[in-house]
């Protein structure tokens, strides 16, 4: 265990935070049994959902903006330190494989870098010049977006970030468990998650973590759904990388155009993979290379793309 650092003395108590306030409901914690326990977790656990739905405004405002943004080349930064930003980066690392997405277009900045996702080092998130510079080493532009995520609003680290991306005109958005009033962040929009108090004092992994993680949820696939990687509930851009990603890609060309295990597997060998592009062909009986040049035209949107071809599939 490090030593104490007299220097990390806090200049201010954070006593006042929604999430460092003790929770009444576990007074007793280290006393509950087992059952107990898991019981009193599981019924606190229901406050995140209701968190998140009390930031759905916010979080359409936040939908629409990022969708427009990356529509025109730009890319969504996910930035915090802890399980913040941990949390950040996972919701990144899934959209890939997810959505075909460009690895680039959505990026998780986690204070320390990589070694921390595996060993803790929130010694760093007192640095706000740090935020702007880890922004700046990944070429962070006007263009792009940024949401910025710390649980009790006061990360140095997300707080620096989040003014430099105000001061260069890219989208600032803020991510909290705290009103507000509590920790003012500099931001255009300010998504605040109110979980509470913790059952276990100050471990904002807990309902904390889990809002927020919801939120990213939210934000990540409504804004491939604008973007049009999404037909009904089916994700069309995902990627046949692996055998479990193959069998799913087969069974939406065996539910949508009504292909069997063969014919589709067939069609996904033409396309190169892509499910999108492999419904496209069966659908509208084109070719590779006219079915690309129909999504292009419209656009990658493969619902434009097959109206504009008088056909459909079998859901709509």
């Amino acid at each position: 265990m490090a030593g104490f650092d007299p220097d990390l003395q806090p200049s201010v108590d954070r006593g006042h935070l929604l999430t460092e306030q003790a929770n009444s409901r576990s007074n007793d914690l280290d006393q509950l049994s087992t059952a107990d326990l898991v019981d009193l977790f599981v019924s606190e656990d229901l406050r995140p959902q209701q968190a998140v739905a009390g930031a759905s405004e916010q979080l359409t405002e936040a939908v629409t903006a990022i969708t427009a943004r990356l529509r025109q080349g730009g890319r969504l930064f996910y930035l915090g330190a802890g399980t913040s930003g941990r949390l950040g980066v996972l919701d990144a690392a899934e959209c890939p494989p997810t959505f075909c997405s460009d690895p680039d277009m959505v990026q998780g900045v986690l204070a320390g870098g990589a070694p921390a996702l595996l060993r803790s080092s929130e010694g760093l998130e007192d640095l706000e010049e740090a935020g702007r510079r880890d922004l700046e080493e990944r070429g962070f532009t006007t263009a792009d977006c940024l949401i910025g995520i710390a649980a009790g609003g006061t990360t140095p680290y997300v707080k620096g970030a989040l003014q430099h991306a105000q001061d260069i005109g890219a989208l600032a958005i803020a991510m909290a468990c705290v009103p507000s009033h509590q920790a003012p962040l500099p931001c255009d929009i300010d998504i605040r998650l109110l979980t509470g108090p913790e059952l276990l004092t100050g471990s904002t992994r807990l309902k904390a973590g889990t809002a927020t993680k919801m939120a990213l949820n939210i934000i990540s696939t409504t804004v491939m759904v604008g973007l049009g990687k999404v037909y009904g509930n089916r994700m069309v851009d995902v990627s046949a990388s692996n055998s479990k990603l193959v069998d799913r890609s087969l069974r939406i060309l065996r539910d949508l155009v009504e292909l069997d295990r063969e014919q589709a597997l067939s069609c996904l060998e033409q396309s190169d993979g892509s499910v999108k592009l492999a419904l496209l062909m069966a659908a509208a009986n084109l070719d590779r290379d006219a079915a690309q040049t129909c999504l292009e035209q419209h656009s990658q949107q493969l619902r434009a793309a097959l109206e504009s071809c008088n056909c459909q599939l079998a859901v709509s």
